[in-house]
């Protein structure tokens, strides 16, 4: 090898600052509960013919409500300066899912 080839290489090296912000591992948590436990619920129900006990509408209203926090400090952490935004944007893709699962299923309830 030259001395020009060695010189002329691409350095890939990338020195930051930036770190992945607590909201945004926080939501991403929450999202994968939240759309774990709807997914769960909703093969035990439907495994069950629809007759199910109360514990499981419980769990669904209790995943709306974790997705609303989730959803809130996703949006809050993308919004943070110097940060990461990849678990940010996961943790509101995640708890958008989980949150218009809850809202179909309620509004499909609706009409039975």
């Amino acid at each position: 090898m030259r001395s020009g080839e060695i010189m002329s290489q691409k350095k890939n090296y990338m020195f930051t600052n930036r770190r992945h912000s607590e909201k945004a591992i926080m939501s991403t948590v929450f999202g994968v509960l939240c759309t774990v436990s709807l997914a769960v619920v909703i093969f035990l129900s439907y495994s069950r013919g629809g007759d199910v006990p109360a514990g499981y509408g419980f769990t669904g209203m209790f995943a709306a409500i974790l997705s609303l926090a989730g959803l809130l400090l996703g949006v809050l952490a993308v919004r943070e300066v110097d940060r990461f935004k990849l678990f940010g944007w996961l943790g509101i893709l995640l708890n958008s899912i989980s949150l218009g699962t809850v809202s179909g299923i309620l509004y499909a309830a609706s009409y039975l």
